[in-house]
């Protein structure tokens, strides 16, 4: 993986490992980015995640009623 600003630095080839080693973007498991919309996949805020639906708000209510959801006044 390539940083921006390691190649005009001047290190030893192991030290400049543990640069890109350390400041490296790393995997997450956890966070809002990772839950996103299984409809659209777009959207990572707003998501509905009771009873397993896990879409966002918009997809929820395009398809609210199909699912069997009813608007109350």
């Amino acid at each position: 993986m390539k940083l921006p600003g390691i190649k005009t630095m001047s290190f030893s080839k192991t030290k400049k490992k543990k640069v890109v080693r350390n400041n490296s973007i790393k995997p997450r498991s956890y966070g809002k980015n990772l839950s996103r919309c299984n409809r659209c996949g777009g959207r990572k805020g707003g998501k509905i995640g009771r009873y397993g639906l896990d879409i966002c708000r918009r997809c929820f209510r395009e398809v609210a009623q199909d699912i069997g959801f009813t608007k109350y006044r």
